[in-house]
């Protein structure tokens, strides 16, 4: 594979970007809530692997729980009429 990408690299090492603050913020909230319960479900697959021995990178604990600190950095930003541009 000529991008460097190779199948069981998590994602954040194959490449792939991760969701940023100001993409997070374009979406509706609806959308917001969806992302938050798929990287919850990520993160608690991640433990899952851990627990078993089976999680090649543990830094992707990190990477997931800073997702759901982005996601929920946004949710309070709208609760409290704090809109950044």
């Amino acid at each position: 594979m000529s991008d460097g990408s190779r199948p069981g690299r998590p994602r954040a090492l194959r490449g792939e970007r991760s969701m940023k603050s100001k993409e997070l913020r374009t979406m509706s909230d609806d959308e917001l809530a969806t992302q938050l319960a798929d990287v919850r479900e990520e993160l608690f697959n991640l433990r899952f692997q851990d627990a078993t021995g089976a999680l090649e990178n543990s830094a992707q604990l990190g990477v997931t729980k800073r997702k759901i600190a982005r996601i929920l950095t946004v949710q309070t930003e709208r609760e409290r009429g704090l809109e950044r541009s």
